[in-house]
């Protein structure tokens, strides 16, 4: 990922204020809260970039993707995808959605652990408390997928790798638009924890308490 570390670059691959390619006006309220996903200033070690956002999931779309690096190597990574349908929609129960994909790979032995599932799933609704912030809605799946090579493949090592989706409903605030940059900077907390990083944040998150980390491991490993 080319991105600035802990801001986002300046290439926008026509992701920016996006109302899914129908070319109409886009409402204040999204501008502005997308403005405040890009305004946002996050830990160093965040690589974040705009990437193009779904076409068919509401009226207006933005999307971003970022990874977790250390040195050369991608602890982890994942997409956030801000939604808008100023009509508001029952399901979301308001008028913006978050939808997120996290995914990391772990050491092979953390796949035994029968409560890892129910853990990464308190990490998501624990980094959006931590830094106070009301939300509705939320709903998703975690998954862990063990991967054995063979063959000419038989010599790298077994690998487990744990993925986050979710999608949840940001409480507006002032002018019906929510507070978008805090709830990108809780997601990047989701994101270096399921990296394995220590917590950094205001809250129970900086002072570790009720915190449980995963040892650092491997980034995911892309074909």
């Amino acid at each position: 990922m080319a991105a600035a570390q802990g801001q986002f670059s300046d290439q926008s691959d026509g992701a920016e204020g996006t109302d899914s390619g129908k070319g109409n006006a886009l409402p204040p309220a999204f501008r502005m809260a997308v403005e405040a996903l890009r305004s946002a200033r996050l830990r160093p070690e965040i690589e974040v970039e705009p990437t193009r956002p779904p076409q068919r999931l509401a009226p207006h779309a933005y999307a971003l993707e970022a990874a977790v690096v250390e040195g050369d190597e991608d602890l982890a990574d994942g997409r956030l995808v801000l939604l808008h349908d100023p009509a508001g929609h029952d399901a979301w129960q308001g008028t913006f959605r978050l939808v997120t994909l996290v995914r990391a790979e772990l050491e092979p032995e953390m796949a035994t652990d029968p409560l890892l599932p129910e853990v990464c799933w308190s990490w998501l609704t624990g980094a959006l408390e931590a830094r106070g912030l009301s939300y509705g809605e939320a709903s998703g799946t975690v998954t862990r997928a063990g991967s054995h090579y063979f063959g000419g493949l038989a010599e790298r090592r077994p690998a487990t790798q744990i993925e986050i989706r979710a999608s949840w409903t940001p409480r507006e605030g002032h002018g019906g638009v929510p507070d978008t940059a805090a709830h990108l900077t809780a997601w990047c907390d989701l994101l270096c924890q399921v990296a394995g990083l220590p917590p950094s944040g205001p809250g129970p998150l900086e002072a570790g308490a009720g915190v449980v980390s995963l040892p650092q491991r491997r980034g995911p490993q892309h074909p």
